[in-house]
């Protein structure tokens, strides 16, 4: 969740205007693979919690009034069920307060509290899978990485040889004093 809700401040702009997105610059082409940015370890624990996550883990919430359920999740609550790279977007999710410092969830689609609960609870499983999906990037196949390696090295020869050909056309201006 918090990786949610880091992910929309960071996209946010200064104005405030959640409606209006800031240009993203377009990636063209990688020279390395996406997850090389990220921590492995991290990578690993955050890919192998996701594997075991269900949502029971999750802290139950509170509720309050009649038919409608507005179900409150402290954020202290959450993070320590949560891997680390989730964090962030915990608090960038649109249902953070920065108030309270929690979760804020509303359901009133139901008759019954009980169900707008559930609902409530839902919510937040698919947010926090939803963050899960948006900061852990999926595992790099080892053709993928063999693939970025060779074309980092190509790219890196052809620079070289750019680079000797310029220096061999600015050597061929001196005048020799031989």
């Amino acid at each position: 969740m918090k990786l949610a809700a880091s992910f929309l401040r960071s996209v946010r702009p200064a104005l405030g205007n959640p409606l209006v997105r800031p240009l993203q610059p377009i990636r063209w082409a990688r020279y390395q693979a996406f997850e090389a940015e990220f921590d492995s370890e991290e990578l690993e624990r955050a890919r192998s919690w996701h594997k075991a996550f269900d949502g029971s883990q999750l802290p139950k919430g509170q509720t309050t009034t009649e038919s409608k359920a507005v179900t409150v999740w402290p954020v202290k609550d959450l993070l320590p069920v949560l891997p680390k790279l989730l964090h962030r977007g915990i608090r960038e999710s649109k249902y953070y307060t920065a108030r309270s410092d929690s979760l804020t969830l509303q359901a009133q689609t139901h008759r019954q509290r009980d169900a707008n609960t559930e609902e409530n609870q839902q919510k937040l499983v698919d947010e926090v899978k939803r963050i899960f999906q948006e900061t852990v990037p999926g595992e790099t196949s080892p053709d993928k990485k063999k693939k970025h390696a060779e074309i980092a090295k190509s790219f890196n020869e052809g620079r070289l040889k750019q680079k000797k050909q310029l220096s061999s056309k600015k050597q061929s201006r001196r005048p020799s004093f031989d």
